[in-house]
């Protein structure tokens, strides 16, 4: 699934309440919480992305198997949203370093000259 179906709002405030097993009131107040943020059509009808439902999911096992409160939860949530564009930024960098690190190898590889023993002067080697 590319990111963009991932993030694609489809499914109305029912079939997302009944595919993470919620209730649509609890979907309202997650939402009211800022843990989710539903997509929203012309109408104002909710619509809740895959992205959405894992969100749910997640909030659903933290509260339930660790038995965070929603203060905890959005505030994991946050952190995880930071850890994710940390992670997207330090991928970001590492393109750019081995890019430049490529660059110093073509570099070097142009640079280098070859002796030639009784040779008077070193011969450039072509690149």
């Amino acid at each position: 699934m590319s990111t963009h179906d991932y993030e694609r709002p489809r499914y109305m405030i029912s079939v997302a309440a009944e595919l993470v097993g919620m209730h649509p009131q609890t979907l309202r107040i997650y939402e009211n919480k800022g843990l989710v943020r539903p997509g929203r059509t012309p109408g104002g009808t909710r619509l809740y992305s895959e992205h959405d439902l894992d969100r749910l999911r997640l909030v659903q096992r933290l509260t339930t198997e660790l038995g965070l409160n929603l203060a905890g939860v959005a505030r994991v949530i946050a952190l995880e949203d930071e850890l994710a564009q940390m992670r997207a930024h330090f991928n970001l960098l590492e393109a750019e370093m081995r890019d430049a690190i490529e660059q110093v190898h073509r570099q070097y590889r142009r640079d280098l000259v070859v002796y030639r023993e009784g040779s008077p002067f070193p011969v450039r080697r072509a690149t």
